[in-house]
């Protein structure tokens, strides 16, 4: 790589994360390199493109309009090396931001075939059980679940699960009879990442009940919120996929089948302001292949 490509990748780093030290770490640089690079940079367009604080690093006026051009040039770049080779080959470093549970159940079990197909690619998995900020963390393609808020960001829908009420099958030997979505205002809830809202609304033939549920415990974390289930501290609220294996097993029970309750949507997300890479729109391509059979089922 270029001495001056390598610094135009440098400054982007460092404008997301808003931190030399914190790029310097993703591209393997010592921080002083990373502030001799950026202030290398700076001289030769004969502009400050980043104010330093002892708190962050911020982008300047020149700075925005800088990268918003430089990420378009790379991202171009990253396309025709891509479209030259022929191959289908990508390389370099996918940023891929998503939850825990979602990693540990679903992208790490068949992330093997996509390197595979790719072995000049490198995957870094950005996991983060709340809403990732996409742009400062440096993500190239994320997942996510639920209803999107306003975003310039694309999102592509790559899957639908039901959304499912389930509970051990010991915490059901003894909590008060279920029949109807009303009694769930007798159970104790886990308040979980896929519904934590309090009323819970439920549809069958044109009917609609709400309830509003309480619980003893809340958790931001899908794989909490199942393991509590389990464990039999209540019932809690997820996607039937979330909690397929737990099923499957026996561990846990659909309680309320024959209530809609409605679906859970997953949508991979471009961050805003530029190209998607040739690797975050095959990933996304690999992955909703991968999904079909199972949202289909569902």
């Amino acid at each position: 790589m270029s001495d001056h490509l390598f610094a135009l990748r440098l400054f982007v780093r460092v404008a997301r994360k808003g931190s030399f030290s914190a790029a310097g770490r993703d591209m393997n640089v010592p921080q002083p390199t990373v502030s001799r690079v950026i202030s290398q940079l700076e001289e030769r367009v004969g502009a400050l493109l980043l104010t330093r604080t002892t708190r962050a690093v911020t982008l300047t006026e020149a700075g925005q309009d800088y990268l918003a051009r430089v990420e378009q040039i790379l991202a171009d770049l990253d396309e025709a090396e891509h479209a030259v080779r022929g191959t289908g080959e990508l390389r370099g470093v996918l940023h891929v931001g998503v939850s825990s549970s979602f990693a540990q159940r679903v992208i790490v079990p068949c992330l093997g075939d996509f390197l595979a197909q790719h072995p000049s690619l490198r995957v870094e998995l950005i996991m983060d059980d709340t809403r990732q900020n996409f742009i400062a963390d440096g993500v190239d393609l994320g997942f996510r679940f639920g209803v999107l808020s306003d975003s310039a960001a694309v999102a592509r829908k790559i899957g639908q699960w039901k959304r499912v009420v389930v509970g051990a099958p010991a915490y059901l030997a003894t909590a008060p009879r279920l029949s109807v979505p009303a009694d769930l205002a007798r159970h104790s809830v886990i308040l979980g990442p896929s519904h934590s809202g309090q009323a819970w609304v439920f549809r069958r033939n044109g009917e609609v009940a709400s309830v509003r549920v309480t619980g003893q415990l809340a958790t931001t974390v899908n794989e909490v919120a199942t393991a509590a289930a389990v464990a039999g501290l209540g019932l809690a609220s997820m996607s039937a996929a979330g909690c397929a294996a737990e099923l499957q097993a026996g561990q846990l029970v659909q309680v309320l089948p024959d209530w809609d309750f409605g679906q859970v949507e997953l949508h991979a997300i471009f961050p805003a302001g530029r190209a998607a890479i040739p690797a975050a729109r095959a990933f996304a391509d690999f992955m909703a292949r991968q999904l079909a059979s199972l949202y289909s089922a569902q």
